[in-house]
């Protein structure tokens, strides 16, 4: 199947081809017929299989074959997704597949001054991307009124419910007309997301496209087990590897992505961590340094790398291994992309073996492990022996450097202890 054969108007036609699009992903090929049909959708799809586009493109469409005659534009078009860099990203969208039909996009967002955003909005617009806490500003201030919205959109439903949302989406529930077309969007359904979705849409179809437990067979999946002390170390060994011109590293927390960046600092590796405690235009800078590859490396936690799309990026580091199974296929779904090949490094210390054991029984595959590793686990965390000299030898480097964790050796009874 090819774009052309969706029914699409020749102006988006055009943009697509500008873009280099040709074929449809399966949850574009099944979700624009419906959407062109005016009916209610309901997607699970994780990121990276093309539902931006999915929902833009006859979101593009239908407003085009409406056309307003009103001197001033009003928002025919809402969508409401949870963070800055995905509600940008989504505006991107909007603006490269509609560059040659006469609407007017823009989005808003918390974290920035407000200025800029409310010229754009008395200019008048037709599409409006937002994340919920600036949005429910701009409606309470005044400049924002969402009775002429005939398309309502919410993207990463689950991801809203995880960032506590949920009371936000009800408020604008309300302020919603009755009669719109809705689309409802998420990785995952647990039972909350559901009964959310079915106060939202009206006789849904469903489509369901890339489980969530599924990793995308064009990504290399390769893991290291490595004790915590040392996977500073294990990070700057991968680093000297020229082939790696870029590489997006995940942690769990926002403390642990800036004493990572801090590190790489100090060993002449240019480094940014993008997270929620980041003001949005050092967000931004990182993310734009990131894509032009003046910073090498980008440390992220999850959230704040849900809106990250990079064109052929070619490697992710889980630092961390992420105790929500499911998360790791979203992670390195940030790689592999479109068809294209990736590799994903995971560092596993021994706390998080049972974490993984979780990921490898959700995607069905045992990745295989790196032998030839300068840090090998010395399993300091569980009563099992030492195995090499060498694990010996490491954590005797890590101890006199102040790293090594002061848990009780299980040395091999009569073998050598550190000292």
């Amino acid at each position: 199947m090819l774009f052309q054969d969706l029914f699409l108007i020749e102006p988006i036609l055009r943009a697509l081809k500008d873009e280099g699009y040709t074929t449809p992903t399966p949850i574009q090929a099944q979700s624009i017929p419906i959407l062109l049909k005016g009916i209610d959708l309901l997607g699970c799809a994780q990121t990276g299989t093309g539902k931006t586009a999915a929902f833009a493109i006859p979101i593009i469409q239908l407003l085009a074959g409406r056309p307003t005659y009103e001197k001033h534009r009003k928002i025919r078009s809402l969508i409401v997704t949870p963070t800055r860099e995905l509600a940008i990203q989504i505006q991107e969208s909007f603006v490269a597949y509609g560059r040659y039909v006469d609407l007017k996009t823009t989005v808003i967002f918390g974290g920035v001054g407000q200025g800029p955003q409310t010229d754009a909005l008395r200019k008048g617009v037709d599409i409006l991307v937002a994340t919920p806490g600036r949005l429910l500003d701009l409606i309470q201030q005044g400049f924002i009124s969402l009775k002429d919205v005939e398309l309502f959109v919410l993207d990463e439903a689950d991801r809203m419910l995880d960032m506590g949302f949920i009371h936000d989406i009800k408020k604008l529930l309300v302020l919603l007309p009755k009669q719109k077309q809705s689309l409802f969007f998420s990785a995952t359904m647990p039972p909350e997301i559901v009964t959310l979705a079915n106060s939202i849409l009206h006789q849904p179809q469903k489509v369901e496209v890339t489980p969530v437990s599924s990793t995308a067979d064009t990504i290399q999946q390769y893991l290291y087990y490595v004790d915590k002390f040392n996977k500073n170390g294990l990070l700057l060994h991968l680093l000297k590897d020229e082939k790696i011109k870029t590489v997006l590293v995940f942690t769990r927390t926002k403390h642990g992505a800036d004493k990572i960046v801090k590190v790489l600092e100090k060993n002449n590796i240019k480094a940014e961590a993008i997270h929620g405690n980041k003001a949005q235009n050092a967000r931004q800078r990182a993310l734009s340094n990131f894509k032009a590859q003046t910073t090498r490396v980008l440390v992220a936690t999850d959230i704040a790398a849900r809106g990250i799309d990079v064109d052929d990026l070619q490697y992710v580091i889980n630092y961390d291994i992420p105790n929500v199974s499911e998360t790791y296929v979203h992670r390195i779904g940030r790689t592999g992309r479109a068809g294209a090949n990736g590799t994903a490094f995971s560092f596993c210390d021994a706390e998080e073996r049972s974490d993984w054991k979780l990921i490898e029984k959700l995607i069905g595959k045992q990745i295989e492990v790196i032998e030839d590793n300068p840090y090998p686990m010395t399993d300091l965390f569980a009563k099992t022996p030492a195995k090499t000299p060498h694990q010996i030898k490491n954590h005797l480097k890590a101890k006199e450097a102040g790293n090594a964790p002061k848990k009780k050796w299980f040395g091999k009874k009569g073998g050598n202890k550190p000292a």
